[in-house]
């Protein structure tokens, strides 16, 4: 699907026919959203602005050069826009290129960040009068998701954090597979945040954006390096609640270890004395006594009970 943005009249054209791009030039456009175009589209595009796009390979590259580079009549941005899924967080490849003040971004799926671009420009469309302020708003609506995003991370730790307090709840292999989905999704947060670091930087050593763009730049670098630290700090404490629960596992295998050795132990002195009372030779103590017996059994309990105030007195139990 092809999206046109027209300067001045605030108009938006989806999915336009070829015959509208021979009535356009490139100052009534400021902005080409392509949304999972078809070869045909694409075509159409190029064709218009006598550029090629980027391949999907491409734009995944991560060299510098394939994030930011400038050429004599155009620059092209590659990103990586995080998205959250059922089943955690998923990176989709957005491209951008800018052409005489025009942009042109290519995606393959919905993301919230350009419908959250594309509220403000109808808003307020006279402060958008080049695809370069476009772009930068995307940026900074994506920052803003970003920073949604480890929040939400930073609530789940919590949430499990909230598990560990939880002394009467044992440690399952659930949480720590929690655990590890967690850290797996602050990973691919912080590269793609990451990511978004060294677009902006590109960005602001360029001398090709108008000057109003550079403070608000500066700014959302400060505001990237902030989420940046935020994900690194999830991250430890993730390492940290990891640590936790692993000591907590320990510890109950211990003690299960620790029963189970105690028991071997306590039976042991009745074991011995089955053993001698069971062999069967002459002249075995008690052996013709009426109550011989009932005593091996009592001598067996003495033994049980003298083992268990033997293993209290120790505190080992």
């Amino acid at each position: 699907m092809i999206i046109l943005y027209l300067k001045s009249i605030n108009k938006i054209i989806r999915d336009p026919e070829p015959k509208v791009f021979e009535e356009l030039g490139y100052d009534d456009l400021l902005w080409i959203d392509l949304v999972v175009p078809t070869a045909k589209e694409r075509k159409l595009v190029e064709n218009f602005l006598d550029i090629n796009l980027l391949t999907r390979q491409q734009a995944e590259e991560i060299e510098t050069s394939s994030r930011y580079s400038e050429l004599e009549d155009s620059i092209i941005c590659n990103t990586s826009f995080t998205i959250l899924r059922e089943g955690g967080f998923e990176v989709e490849t957005v491209s951008f290129i800018l052409s005489e003040g025009l942009l042109v971004s290519e995606r393959n799926t919905d993301l919230r960040t350009f419908s959250e671009a594309s509220r403000k420009i109808q808003m307020n469309y006279r402060s958008y009068t080049t695809g370069y302020h476009v772009l930068i708003s995307i940026l900074e609506a994506r920052i803003d998701l970003d920073a949604d995003m480890v929040e939400i991370i930073s609530r789940r730790i919590a949430a499990l954090n909230a598990v560990n307090n939880d002394v009467d709840k044992s440690v399952d292999k659930e949480v720590l597979l929690d655990i590890n989905r967690l850290q797996e999704n602050t990973m691919i947060l912080r590269e793609s945040i990451f990511d978004r670091q060294r677009l902006l930087s590109g960005i602001q050593r360029s001398e090709r954006f108008p000057n109003d763009i550079y403070p608000r730049v500066t700014i959302m670098i400060k505001d990237v390096g902030s989420l940046l630290n935020h994900a690194d700090f999830s991250f430890e404490r993730l390492e940290f609640l990891q640590d936790t629960f692993m000591g907590l596992i320990n510890i109950e295998q211990n003690k299960i270890i620790k029963m189970f050795t105690i028991l071997s132990v306590i039976f042991m002195p009745p074991t011995l004395i089955a053993g001698i009372y069971g062999m069967n030779y002459r002249l075995a103590p008690f052996d013709e006594w009426e109550y011989g017996f009932q005593f091996a059994i009592g001598l067996m309990f003495l033994s049980i009970g003298l083992t268990l105030y033997f293993f209290k007195r120790k505190r080992w139990m």
